[in-house]
């Protein structure tokens, strides 16, 4: 059984760089276990006040505000211990941070894990005041995973990538040999629920628009390395895009070969080569374009190497 304890009135100032949320994303961060039907509640009903004044659920705060928070109960729930990890930092300055993501860490909790990159990171600065996840990596994959430190950067971020304003690139060893250098794919994905509960992502007419763009970097016996250039975002999307061509991604568990997934296990290949090693776009606050690159994981290194003997 879950205790509860009661918290008194408090305020909270709002900073600059939380300014822009609305409202109630903003309380779901701060009263992380209070359900989110009382917070509604809390706001439509005018305990939670802004400035003196009654509030609705689409205010967005703004630097300067003064929150005033009722007293609400909160379930004291036993919470993960989240083990701090310095992340190698590949570029930072007061609105972002890109880090080099190792692979088999997941970029957040949840879905049965206790804690992932957004989690340490939070544990590794418990001052910052804002830290929000720009995008993702599926777990096994490494490479480049950006961070905003304010809102304002986000919402900019999460806009360039929608448009398709930003050039993303991975490295991929695919399993046979590409007939052109170049190969583009277009399709609709959809991603459905396996047996035990996994996505799946597959082409399907019902399914959202993806577009990738392969390009051979180096051919060895057996594979090719490619470099993908994504142009949208959708989950899985190189993966499924592979699999589709009828190359798939060395290593991959999901998507993948598996007698020659075995095989790669005596190269040292454990999850699916591929690394997020570049990406393009307009800083979201200053006037600039922005390139952030990252050297290719060392276990995926190695494999290669194995393939040149």
């Amino acid at each position: 059984m879950q205790d509860q304890r009661k918290t008194s009135v408090t305020y909270q100032a709002i900073h600059p760089e939380l300014a822009g949320q609305r409202i109630d994303h903003f309380l779901f961060c701060l009263l992380k276990n209070v359900p989110k039907n009382l917070i509604y509640r809390l706001i439509r009903t005018g305990q939670i006040r802004i400035n003196k004044k009654r509030t609705t659920l689409d205010y967005r705060i703004a630097a300067g505000d003064t929150l005033r928070i009722p007293p609400v109960h909160i379930k004291e729930t036993l919470q993960p211990f989240i083990p701090p990890k310095n992340f190698h930092i590949l570029y930072e300055d007061e609105v972002l941070v890109v880090i080099d993501k190792p692979a088999n860490v997941a970029s957040h909790g949840g879905s049965g894990i206790s804690f992932g990159v957004i989690e340490q990171f939070k544990k590794m600065r418990p001052n910052a005041r804002y830290l929000r996840l720009v995008h993702r990596l599926d777990k096994e994959t490494s490479g480049l995973l950006m961070l905003a430190k304010k809102h304002s950067a986000l919402v900019h971020l999460h806009e360039t990538l929608r448009k398709g304003n930003a050039e993303k690139h991975y490295y991929a060893l695919v399993l046979g040999n590409f007939t052109n250098d170049r190969e583009e794919v277009k399709v609709p994905l959809q991603i459905r629920r396996t047996s035990d509960g996994k996505k799946y992502v597959e082409v399907n007419q019902a399914g959202r628009f993806s577009h990738t763009i392969f390009t051979v970097i180096k051919r060895f016996k057996d594979f090719t390395l490619v470099d993908a250039h994504i142009k949208t975002g959708r989950t899985h999307q190189i993966r499924a895009h592979l699999k589709y061509l009828g190359h798939p991604i060395a290593g991959d568990q999901r998507y993948g070969d598996l007698t020659h997934n075995q095989t790669l296990l005596a190269l040292g290949l454990r999850r699916a080569f591929l690394h997020a090693y570049r990406i393009t776009l307009p800083h979201p606050v200053e006037n600039k374009l922005l390139t952030v690159e990252s050297s290719l994981a060392n276990d995926l290194q190695k494999t290669l190497e194995q393939l040149n003997c």
